[in-house]
């Protein structure tokens, strides 16, 4: 059975898309899985527009390969991926939290997203609160181009997240991190907030680089 969203969108589109994305973060669309339209629309009951539009939507934000000769596929995790989406997020994440504290940005959801996070045992869900509450932290930084740019990777950073924890999981540990670094923002201290977050962004691609299998 595929794995169902929590709250399925209205728009048919959004809704297959929204399916998609849960079976692929749940690990019911193993990576370098074949993504075939025909398939998806029978076992969702729509006709295939909709999980075209759909697969083209998740090849935009990363979580789908798109060929030519082969059609979609589901994104493999590799050292080449997680070294380009983390490399971004090392320069530009822990720089739009510093701002976000020197901009006084109120980050109340931030420590609600810890929370949640912390209540959830479902590592898909997980991941996207996770994603939430960097999300969190950067947005009040004032600079639009710099949020876009974050949200763009939100999904294929969960996808890496999943990847991660499914290898090695280090979630009580990451989830420590996020307090120091809640804390630290908390008591408006920039430098100190970004710091950790730089290091606690790092930590993980690195950690990810070595544990990948030789044939990820």
């Amino acid at each position: 059975m595929m794995y169902e969203p929590v709250a399925p969108p209205g728009s048919r589109t959004d809704f297959v898309l929204e399916t998609i994305k849960a079976g692929i973060l749940g690990g019911e669309f193993r990576p370098g899985q074949p993504l075939v339209e025909a398939e998806l629309a029978t076992r969702m009951a729509v006709s295939k527009t909709p999980v075209r539009e759909a697969l083209k939507t998740l090849a935009g934000t990363g979580l789908v390969v798109m060929s030519p000769y082969r059609g979609a596929s589901v994104r493999v995790v590799d050292a080449e991926l997680v070294t380009a989406v983390y490399e971004v997020r090392t320069v530009l994440e822990p720089e739009a939290l510093h701002r976000s504290v020197r901009h006084g940005a109120d980050l109340g959801a931030a420590r609600a997203a810890l929370a949640e996070a912390a209540a959830e045992p479902d590592p898909t869900r997980r991941s996207l609160v996770n994603r939430r509450f960097h999300r969190t932290l950067y947005a009040g930084c004032g600079n639009r181009l710099m949020i876009d740019i974050l949200d763009g990777l939100r999904d294929q950073t969960a996808l890496i997240t999943v990847a991660g924890w499914g290898i090695r999981p280090t979630w009580p540990a990451e989830r420590a991190e996020h307090g120091a670094i809640l804390a630290a923002a908390e008591d408006g201290d920039a430098e100190r907030a970004a710091g950790l977050l730089r290091r606690h962004i790092q930590r993980f691609a690195d950690r990810m680089i070595e544990e990948l299998p030789d044939d990820a």
